[in-house]
């Protein structure tokens, strides 16, 4: 029986494959080493096939679309679902692949081309390096703070005690420690920096980057973050899907008719929702202030709620503007409601 559906699993050395035919019946169950991947899926008809969204699934995914194959990548949530209890091996794995692949229900991640891996390595690279210079910075903090020397909160207030440091009161050996990590600091900066760059200049050269850059609370890091992560956004039926892809929308718990929304899921890429919670503070921050007519919504919500819960609430409202600019591709445009007369 020829072979329409092929269930990869996904290895540093030693990939596996379930295939079945067009009744689902399995015909093929075998292991692959990386060096036999290509010649054999070169060898196969076109058929689809399913991998997990992890590492260097996207690498295999362009490989095997050139050899004329159909692929989709399922997150591995969405896959576990399908394995048999207590059978978890990579044959298992493979089969439950190839089980979750062929489901109408199922969500698939869109497959990102070099140039856009790309640009996410540079922001991955950028928030480790931003996490290390934050816990330098505490360290440098805890350590004075030893000695009694302490500076107002805020990264803007480090630099004081650096600047400090050769006229600090504290044992010679003491500095020679701080000095290391007051040097590490700066390094930080810099190569942050040089990565902001990086970035910056990608985005001035994507369109849709520089579209969602027109969103309020959405800006270059933000924007070419989201346009390298959604490279297809007809991939979700609408703003909504593309929300919970994020897990900025509620967690449901309803049954007997009786609807019960608790906190959101935080499902997806914790760093565009990260990203996406940011911007939308720092928006909260100004819409007191907004003439009569403007952030009416956003207003009236902060009167009901926390500004925390407010925050998120715009950044799902953020991601669903975000889906609506980049399937049109126009630009952000603000409307406001017609004043009715008398």
């Amino acid at each position: 029986m020829a072979i329409v559906t092929i269930g990869l699993d996904l290895a540093k050395n030693v990939f596996q494959v379930h295939g079945v035919d067009e009744f689902g019946k399995p015909v093929l169950r075998r292991q692959l080493r990386r060096s036999d991947v290509e010649k054999f899926f070169g060898s196969q008809p076109a058929c689809l096939v399913g991998m997990e969204a992890c590492g260097s699934a996207h690498h295999w995914a362009r490989q095997l679309s050139a050899l004329g194959h159909e692929v989709r990548l399922i997150a591995p949530t969405r896959v576990k679902a399908y394995v048999q209890r207590g059978k978890k091996n990579d044959a298992n794995d493979a089969a439950a692949i190839a089980e979750a692949v062929t489901r109408p229900h199922m969500t698939f991640v869109p497959v990102k081309t070099e140039a856009q891996q790309g640009v996410l390595m540079l922001h991955r690279t950028r928030d480790l390096l931003v996490r290390q210079r934050t816990m330098l910075i505490n360290a440098l903090r805890a350590h004075l703070a030893e000695f009694g020397i302490v500076a107002a909160k805020g990264r803007g207030k480090v630099a004081d005690l650096i600047d400090g440091l050769d006229d600090a009161d504290i044992p010679a050996l003491a500095r020679t420690a701080l000095r290391q990590i007051a040097e590490q600091i700066g390094a930080c900066d810099a190569r942050v920096e040089a990565l902001e760059k990086e970035i910056l200049g990608w985005h001035k050269s994507d369109q849709t980057s520089r579209t969602l850059a027109t969103i309020p609370g959405i800006g270059p890091i933000t924007a070419s973050a989201l346009a390298a992560s959604v490279p297809d956004p007809a991939a979700f039926d609408s703003g909504r899907k593309l929300a919970a892809w994020l897990g900025l929308v509620p967690r449901q718990n309803s049954t007997g008719g009786k609807d019960r929304l608790g906190p959101i899921t935080k499902a997806g890429d914790s760093y565009l929702r990260r990203l996406l919670v940011i911007g939308a503070t720092s928006v909260l921050r100004y819409a007191r202030d907004k003439a009569p007519g403007k952030a009416d919504w956003l207003k009236a919500l902060l009167e009901r709620k926390p500004a925390r819960l407010a925050s998120v609430a715009l950044a799902n409202k953020m991601a669903r503007i975000a889906w609506s600019v980049m399937v049109r591709g126009d630009v952000y445009r603000e409307t406001y409601p017609v004043s009715q007369t008398s």
